[in-house]
């Protein structure tokens, strides 16, 4: 994959992420609407520096949708927390790409946003995380006995 791509996927996850947002704010108990609201603000930011990115790296921006498909009914609390969560599950995937195909600082910027993504979904589950923040086979219980990833 190449930088301009992994940045254009990026830029449409946090278009994702500020439309889930919106959602989860509207959703989450009072106890959490600030930390969902600084999640919003920072997904907005991370989305606007990715299209000045996107430009420089010669590209045209992916323009965010409308509105997005919801990955299941958020109708409460639970479901808006569970939300922000798989949220920033998306987002870390994606960043994971990016550093994989980017160099330089747009590298560093973008593990920077990794982590960032991996510690806000550690926070929304309320401490569990996974091993390698972004990488969903390594991330996935092992299916059979003796079986390694290399």
């Amino acid at each position: 994959m190449s930088s301009l791509a992994a940045a254009q996927a990026a830029l449409a996850a946090e278009h994702a992420a500020v439309y889930g947002y919106a959602v989860v704010g509207g959703r989450v108990a009072d106890d959490r609407r600030e930390e969902a609201h600084r999640a919003y603000d920072a997904h907005r930011a991370a989305r606007d520096g990715l299209v000045r990115t996107v430009r420089d790296l010669g590209g045209k921006p992916v323009a965010g949708l409308a509105a997005y498909a919801l990955p299941f009914p958020v109708e409460g609390h639970t479901d808006a927390v569970r939300l922000a969560a798989d949220l920033e599950d998306r987002v870390a995937d994606v960043y994971s790409d990016l550093v994989r195909a980017a160099r330089g600082p747009l590298r560093h910027e973008a593990a920077l946003s990794l982590r960032e993504s991996a510690v806000r979904a550690v926070r929304w589950r309320g401490g569990g995380s996974v091993a390698f923040p972004g990488l969903v086979e390594r991330a996935a219980p092992s299916s059979g006995k003796g079986t390694t990833h290399a």
